[in-house]
């Protein structure tokens, strides 16, 4: 699956929000967004334009495909998964994007950013129910157990992350055993458990039109 390879930074910016696509390196000094918070580009920082109802709908789509790592295309093909579902279409979005293996990962604290959570699965650190998954988008089920795997410098470098985000709150619809570097999903996520704030009702306004 295709992804974002440019500047990371950029995104926050042009969002304007701190989107912490880096993980923890997004609250140090040397973060771009806390240096220049207005927009990139050579005009960004003197940019007044009024913002319209399709300008507010696109901008908040475009920062939640940005937070969970995924393209267009991707990002399209759940909304219309999620529109066909029984429910409310929003909530059943972000909890699609939630229920990816990679982003599991991440909240888990195994992993210091999505990003860095993706790797691990493709690389085929990350077990569920004792099979390899190296396909970061898996969506996990209520019950299912994850592990994580490999050399001695890949747990020294979990244990590492986990140590770093020990005081991060792990959402209560995951279980972390992080002395045997394990988690349980013990529950599907609710739209509570969405560490962020976003309006997923502009985005179906946005889809639906």
């Amino acid at each position: 699956m295709a992804r974002y390879i440019g500047p990371t930074c950029r995104m926050c910016r042009r969002e304007g929000a701190k989107l912490f696509l880096k993980g923890l390196r997004c609250s140090s000094e040397k973060c771009s967004f806390s240096r220049r918070s207005y927009s990139p580009g050579q005009h960004g920082r003197n940019k007044r334009i009024k913002v319209s109802d399709y300008g507010l709908q696109l901008r908040e789509k475009q920062k939640v495909k940005r937070i969970y790592g995924v393209l267009e295309r991707q990002f399209r093909k759940y909304f219309h998964d999620a529109a066909r579902a029984k429910g409310v279409t929003g909530e059943l979005l972000l909890q699609m994007l939630e229920r990816r293996l990679d982003n599991v990962v991440f909240r888990c604290g195994f992993a210091a950013s999505l990003a860095q959570g993706r790797q691990f699965v493709r690389y085929g650190h990350v077990l569920v129910e004792g099979r390899k998954v190296d396909i970061p988008s898996y969506q996990v089920s209520a019950g299912e157990k994850i592990q994580l795997r490999g050399k001695v410098t890949l747990i020294k470098l979990i244990k590492e992350n986990l140590e770093v985000t020990k005081d991060r709150i792990v959402p209560p619809w995951l279980k972390v055993d992080a002395a045997n570097l394990k988690a349980e999903t013990i529950a599907l996520p609710a739209r509570g458990d969405v560490p962020f704030s976003v309006q997923e009702q502009l985005i179906v306004e946005l889809y639906s039109k």
